[in-house]
C-alpha cells in the first residue's frame, strides 16, 4: 500500500500563486457525503472541518457542497448522483457503507473523481483513504489498562468491519500488556451515530462492572453516560470531545483530514489527480492522539506518550509477535509485524478476547 506524503498548506498555497492550480469555467465544485450529522461531536464533525479548511485553503476557487445524514444503501447513490449532475468534480464519500454505491455513481460519471473512506474498491475515477486508527486504540488501550479497578473494560462498537475488529484487538492487545489481568467486553451497536443506542450500550456496560469504556461510535452519550455514573472512564472517538475533560474523556483519537482534502483539491484543480490509495496513522498527522488528562497518572502518561512517539517513528508496530488468534492457532511470531494485507481483512479476534465476531 502506498503511503502518500500529505501536502501542507503552504505548499499549497505556493502552488496558487505561481499558478499552478489554474482552471477554467469558475470555482472547482467538491462534494462531501456524510453519514450523519455536521454536529455529531465525532467522526462527521472532524470531516466537516475539514470541508471548512479546503474553503478556507481555495477561497473563490473552490465551492463545497454537502449532505449529512444520509443512509448507507440507496439513498447513497440518490445524493451522490445528485452531486454529480450538479456540477460536482470531486465527491468525498466518507463511511465504509458508500463503497458500493460510490463504485455505481462513478462508473456513471467518468469525467468526477470520487474518494471513498476506508473502503477498497478503486477505478480509475475511484481512490481510497483512510487512518491507522489502530495506532491510536494501541495507546488508548495502555491506558485503559492501567486505569481500571474493576479489570473490565467495556468497548462499543459500531459494524464487524475489518476497521472496528482491528480497533478492539489493538486496544486489547495493548491493554492486556499493562494489566494482565484485564478482561475486555463487546458490545454491537449496529450504528455508527444514534446517541441513544451508544448511551444505552454504555449504560449497560457499566452497570456489568466496566469502569472504562471505549468506543467506535460517533456521538458523545457514552461520554454523558459514563459522566452520570462517575468513577468511569472514557476516550474521545474520531474528535476531541474536550467538553468532557478532565474526566470521564482522558484522552482521545482525532481524525485529521484536512491535509489530505486539500491535497487531492489541490490534485484536481492542476490535473495531477490518480486513484491510488492512503492509510495514514500518527507519523503522517492523520491520527492524533488528544490531551492525556491529570486524571491519568504522571507515570501513565509517559508510557503512553513514549507509545506514541515509538509507533511514530515506526520503532514498534500495534501488532507485534508473538501473537495468537482466538482460537489459540499461531498468528505471528516473535517480532513478527502483520503485514498491511491481512490488516485491511481482518476478521478475527486475537487470543484472550471473549465472544464472537457476528456475521
Amino acid at each position: 500500500m502506498q503511503r502518500r506524503t500529505l501536502l501542507g498548506t503552504a505548499a499549497a498555497l505556493t502552488m496558487l500563486a505561481t499558478g499552478a492550480l489554474a482552471q477554467s469555467d469558475g470555482p472547482l465544485k467538491v462534494g462531501f457525503v456524510y453519514v450523519g450529522p455536521v454536529g455529531d461531536g465525532g467522526w462527521t464533525y472532524e470531516h466537516d472541518q475539514a470541508r471548512q479548511a479546503v474553503e478556507a485553503e481555495f477561497g473563490d476557487k473552490v465551492e463545497t457542497m454537502y449532505q449529512e445524514s444520509v443512509p448507507e444503501g440507496a439513498d447513497a447513490e440518490r445524493v451522490l448522483t445528485q452531486m454529480a449532475l450538479s456540477g460536482a468534480k470531486l465527491i468525498f464519500t466518507t463511511s465504509f457503507g458508500y463503497m458500493d454505491p460510490t463504485v455505481n455513481v462513478a462508473a456513471k460519471f467518468p469525467d468526477v473523481k470520487f474518494e471513498h473512506a476506508t473502503g477498497y474498491k478503486r477505478a480509475d475515477n475511484i481512490g481510497t483513504y483512510s487512518a491507522r486508527f489502530y495506532e491510536g486504540r494501541a495507546i488508548q488501550g495502555h491506558i485503559a489498562g492501567k486505569l481500571t479497578k474493576t479489570n473490565k473494560v467495556g468497548y462499543i462498537g459500531s459494524f464487524p468491519i475489518p476497521e472496528v475488529i482491528r480497533g478492539i484487538n489493538s486496544a486489547y492487545i495493548h491493554a492486556k500488556k499493562a494489566n494482565p489481568d484485564v478482561t475486555f467486553n463487546v458490545v454491537w451497536a449496529y450504528t455508527w451515530f444514534d446517541p441513544a443506542k451508544e448511551a444505552d450500550a454504555a449504560t449497560a456496560l457499566i452497570e456489568q462492572g466496566n469502569d472504562v469504556i471505549l468506543q467506535h461510535t460517533d456521538s458523545t452519550a457514552p461520554q454523558a453516560a459514563a459522566e452520570k455514573a462517575g468513577n468511569v472512564y472514557t476516550f474521545g472517538q474520531a474528535s476531541d470531545m474536550a467538553e468532557y475533560k478532565p474526566a470521564p474523556r482522558v484522552s482521545s483519537i482525532i481524525d485529521n483530514w484536512a491535509p489530505y482534502y486539500i491535497e487531492r483539491v489541490a490534485a484536481v484543480m492542476d490535473g495531477t489527480w490518480e486513484s491510488d490509495d492512503t492509510w495514514g496513522g500518527i507519523d503522517s498527522g492523520m491520527v492524533g492522539i488528544g490531551e492525556i488528562t491529570d486524571a491519568v497518572p504522571a507515570d501513565v502518561k509517559a508510557e503512553a506518550l513514549a507509545l506514541k512517539d515509538r509507533i511514530a517513528s515506526g520503532e514498534y508496530h500495534p501488532f507485534t509477535g508473538p501473537l495468537k488468534k482466538q482460537d489459540g492457532s499461531d498468528w505471528l511470531a516473535e517480532g513478527e509485524t502483520a503485514d498491511d494485507g491481512t490488516l485491511l481483512g481482518m476478521d478475527f479476534y486475537v487470543e484472550g478476547l471473549t465472544g464472537e465476531i457476528p456475521n
